[in-house]
């Protein structure tokens, strides 16, 4: 279909059609391996490796245009509505996010850029839609821009993205350098203000690592940055010129937390550590492994089965560990919680944070949870229970307010559910999401050993954990046996 002008109508059917050519496709030559191919053949692999990542910088150049045509729309018809103008498109960035496959909030983020490069940035964009500038290098023009006037930001836009030729050959260090040259000389006041900006930014950061690890992250001025990290390098010299065989990077890593927390490295900190495991795992010797709540040190994450042991043992030679029982129906849905120690709320709260894991309900969303929320919102009839309650982010429990927004909760018995609780999200364009909560931590059955020591003896209902009576003794550190008294 071409329309006045003559350019082609996108259609999602024929850009599928184009996927399916490129995921379908064989190579020239006819093969994947190098070993009978000719020269010839050679070259016309690596042009179409560089045609291929045009097309990913093209891509990104729609995506773009789509998303900034959805967010004006949805708003122009909100206005009509009389929605606020602060609530008008809020739902917007939860609908990019989800159809791209991305978190709302990397959704939002590539809105904002958008935005930027379709209406304030007409060079960067074209230059993002002949495939001669990447996604990536043209978020940070946008960043490297984001205190300038709307003036300045074009003069910059035209300087660094009128000439193709040379931007090609500009990598993201030069072409940041580029631009923050650029910046200084059009305004130096906006660039002061800035840095004085980024520096009431400063912060301490966690984010999880592999293998239970964390990465301990501070955001601050160069200039003490910078001092800092000179100080432990000198003192992990200094150390090492004794015969410390720890690396350099061990002794400033164990100098930085000695100096964090006044303690040695090699000593115990108390932390508070959201756990959530099986009684098999914790006393039947069950492989299945725990799961991080959010709010712990090391985040989200799953913790093998031992780990898990041993984290619970040392807790209890600390008389640091309190336990709580959530139980499940035979399927693994969660039920209904006993009573929490005094550093946890009661409530449904913890229930929903148990059985999303910690994390947003929302599908594609990492973030923690923040918000109980009604999945039939009250003020339709829904009701303040387990069945109809998730846990969601600021950001989604706000994104599902806007107009035309619905959600309902599938039968336990429905295919996509497979048994577990699950909700479906449908847009104001009538777009389906499905959101299926994880599947919690598998009970011990009625019955089932423990070790060679003896056997649990569980009287509570089928897939109930059973709660402990009084203390827990005392023990070692030890994964191989559990010296609890349960009923």
């Amino acid at each position: 279909m071409l329309p006045d002008g003559g350019r082609p109508v996108l259609d999602a059917h024929v850009v599928a059609g184009l996927r399916e050519v490129l995921a379908e496709g064989i190579l020239p030559g006819a093969t994947d391996t190098a070993a009978a191919a000719s020269k010839e053949t050679l070259a016309a692999w690596v042009d179409l490796l560089g045609e291929v990542e045009k097309v990913k910088h093209t891509v990104a150049a729609v995506q773009a245009r789509i998303a900034v045509a959805l967010d004006e729309a949805t708003k122009a018809s909100e206005e009509k509505q009389g929605i606020r103008k602060e609530r008008r498109g809020r739902g917007v960035p939860s609908q990019v996010g989800a159809a791209m496959g991305q978190s709302p909030n990397a959704g939002a983020s590539f809105l904002g850029d958008a935005r930027v490069w379709v209406q304030e940035m007409p060079f960067t964009f074209e230059a993002l839609r002949s495939g001669a500038l990447s996604e990536w290098r043209a978020r940070i023009l946008v960043r490297e821009t984001s205190h300038l006037s709307a003036e300045h930001r074009a003069m910059i836009d035209e300087q660094v993205c009128g000439d193709l030729l040379v931007l090609a050959g500009l990598g993201g260090k030069r072409l940041t350098a580029r631009i923050k040259e650029l910046a200084s000389k059009l305004d130096v006041h906006a660039y002061v203000k800035r840095l004085a900006k980024a520096e009431s930014e400063r912060c301490v950061s966690v984010r999880p690592a592999p293998d239970l690890m964390v990465y301990l992250t501070a955001l601050v001025p160069m200039k003490q940055g910078v001092q800092a990290y000179a100080q432990l390098k000198a003192h992990a010299d200094a150390v090492k010129g004794t015969g410390d065989e720890r690396s350099g990077g061990q002794i400033m890593a164990d100098a930085l937390i000695e100096r964090v927390t006044g303690r040695d490295a090699a000593d115990q900190v108390p932390v508070t550590v959201n756990l959530l495991v099986s009684d098999e795992t914790l006393l039947a010797g069950g492989q299945a492994p725990g799961v991080l709540l959010e709010g712990a040190a090391a985040g989200v994450g799953a913790v093998p089965a031992q780990v898990a042991r041993e984290l619970v043992a040392a807790g209890m030679d600390a008389d640091a560990a309190w336990l709580r029982a959530i139980y499940v129906d035979p399927q693994g849905r969660l039920l209904a919680t006993t009573s929490t120690s005094r550093f946890f709320p009661d409530g449904i709260v913890n229930l929903l944070r148990a059985r999303q894991q910690g994390v947003c309900a929302t599908q594609y969303c990492d973030a923690p949870v923040r918000h109980a929320d009604h999945i039939v919102p009250h003020g339709e009839g829904g009701p303040t229970s387990l069945a109809n309650g998730q846990g969601l982010c600021v950001r989604c429990n706000h994104a599902k307010q806007a107009p035309g927004w619905s959600q309902a909760v599938l039968p336990p018995d429905h295919p996509a559910a497979g048994g577990r609780h699950a909700v479906v999200t449908v847009t104001p364009t009538g777009h389906e999401y499905l959101s299926v909560m994880p599947e919690p931590p598998r009970p011990v059955r009625r019955g089932q050993a423990v070790d060679e020591r003896g056997t649990l003896s569980c009287r509570a209902a089928p897939g109930a954990i059973a709660r402990p009576r009084g203390r827990p003794r005392r023990r070692r550190a030890r994964a191989s046996h559990a010296d609890l008294a349960w009923t």
